[in-house]
Order: structure tokens, then sequence, then C-alpha cells
């Protein structure tokens, strides 16, 4: 695994207070039972590793990320944003996904 992934899931597990080993990039963060607090505190402590601004809404009940990679992959495309010297949209950011057909 890369060192940002680690570094993901250890701030994850420490923040939500969940067994390290129970994470990997395809977990669900409702699946973990991730309360919306921990997001907060999760969301916080990536920005101030990373010194990047993660759009996130506190007060929304709908999650920008699903699993544990999709906040990875936010991270990374801060990052690589940052290094290129751009602003991320938050579109580029959190593409929209496809509702399955009912």
């Amino acid at each position: 695994m890369s060192q940002l992934i680690d570094d993901v899931l250890d701030i994850v597990a420490q923040k939500a207070m969940i067994d390290r080993a129970k994470l990997s990039p395809e977990a669900k963060l409702a699946d973990l039972q991730i309360s919306s607090l921990d997001i907060v505190e999760i969301v916080f402590a990536l920005e101030d590793k990373f010194q990047v601004q993660i759009p996130f809404n506190a007060n929304s009940t709908n999650m920008e990320f699903e699993t544990v990679g999709e906040v990875v992959t936010i991270v990374e495309k801060l990052i690589l944003a940052k290094q290129e010297g751009r602003i991320i949209s938050e579109a580029e950011l959190f593409p929209k996904k496809d509702k399955p057909a009912a």
C-alpha cells in the first residue's frame, strides 16, 4: 500500500476508534458505523495532515464519500491540485454517481 493510503487509514482508525485491521479502501463508512461527528474529525485531521481543504458540509445528510477509498482519492486529487498550483472544483472532486435504475 502507498504511504498516503496508510496515512488515511491510520487517521480513520484513530478518529473513529476502529480496529485498523478492519479498514481497507473498499470498506464502506456506513458499514463501519462511523458517526457524522467522527467524519468531521476525520476531515479535520486529513486537512491538517496534508495541508488541504476538503469541501465538506457537516450539516448535510448526503455523504460526499461512501468508502475509505473515496476518501483517499479525494485527498490524492487535492494534493495533486495543490502541487500543480490549481484549484479543483467540487464537481471534479465529487463526480456525480449514477443511481441504479428502479
